[in-house]
């Protein structure tokens, strides 16, 4: 199967593509330089040099290969409309990837017993209402003839197997947790995300590509941690030995700000994200088998990502 995957050097879509290399698929991706384009090309992806603005080389990549799985930028809504376009009609997979912030409050470190599956309703927070309707997008392709899926990871976490080798979750909390030398959390740290093994994402997206029906959407997570937990894992990440320190939200709010992360990235870390893969286990038969966060802090899986 010739696949078009944008995000190739990125942690899911480095893994992914990884996985479809060893069971013989052969993969484009498109990269924003020449250097980064080397280093695909050296572990046998073929690269192309471009943007994700470049509406008709999207489509044509996407035109010349049997799926496509977008492991790039979620919130491009101009990318995911030159793809689904491109695909119309043609009845090719094309699997998105969005994440479980759609559904995350603001409770800046606070609990909450709210929990969702794939088919909860659902009122997205301000920051994420385009997302969302970008996801529906993709979902919708299905009608123009697109066998169109999204998946809406957790917190992924593990040991990549492709060229991305950190989590797009962790590098605002690691570069704030070097300042003190500690893993940080939002207040009391009591807020609770869902979690998902890099390796077991890997599968469900492998799963979706083969088997997902037309519009499906799936969350992915196998197991729960609180923010004084993930504060944990990171402090463990860096060396520190599971040192931990609360930020207050005036803290946060002026730390993230002045590393230049944007405003949701505060927010999220002291939210609450806790969902089901209801629909990704019984439609799929997706059966995660690697070790929950908690376990995996303590089997110090972290060597490629220090």
């Amino acid at each position: 199967m010739k696949v078009f995957l944008p995000g190739a050097t990125g942690f899911i879509g480095g893994s992914v593509a990884a996985a479809l290399l060893r069971r013989g698929d052969m993969v484009t991706s498109l990269v924003r330089s020449e250097e980064k384009a080397s280093a695909l090309r050296d572990i046998g992806i073929n690269a192309v040099v471009g943007s994700l603005d470049d509406a008709e080389l999207l489509a044509r990549l996407s035109r010349e290969s049997d799926a496509v799985i977008n492991s790039s930028l979620s919130d491009h809504r101009g990318s995911v409309t030159a793809i689904t376009g491109a695909l119309s009609g043609s009845n090719k997979p094309f699997v998105h990837s969005s994440g479980i912030t759609v559904i995350c409050d603001l409770a800046w470190g606070a609990s909450s017993e709210k929990v969702y599956d794939e088919y909860t309703p659902f009122e997205p927070t301000v920051g994420r209402v385009a997302r969302v309707a970008i996801d529906q997008l993709v979902i919708d392709s299905a009608n123009d003839g697109v066998r169109s899926s999204v998946i809406r990871p957790s917190v992924v976490y593990g040991n990549a197997s492709g060229l991305g080798k950190v989590s797009g979750v962790f590098p605002p909390l690691i570069d704030i947790s070097k300042r003190h030398r500690a893993g940080v959390y939002m207040g009391a740290g009591e807020n609770v995300r869902s979690h998902v093994h890099i390796d077991d994402i890997v599968d469900l997206y492998l799963l979706a590509l083969d088997g997902a029906p037309p519009g499906a959407c799936y969350f992915a997570e196998n197991g729960e941690h609180t923010g004084r937990n993930l504060a944990t894992y990171v402090s463990h990440m860096l060396g520190f030995r599971g040192d931990v320190v609360s930020l207050t939200k005036d803290q946060a709010i002026e730390e993230f700000g002045e590393l230049g992360w944007q405003a949701t990235s505060y927010s999220y870390y002291g939210s609450n994200g806790r969902v089901r893969a209801v629909r990704a286990r019984q439609e799929l038969g997706w059966k995660p088998t690697r070790p929950p966060l908690l376990d995996a802090i303590e089997q110090d899986p972290f060597r490629a990502q220090r």
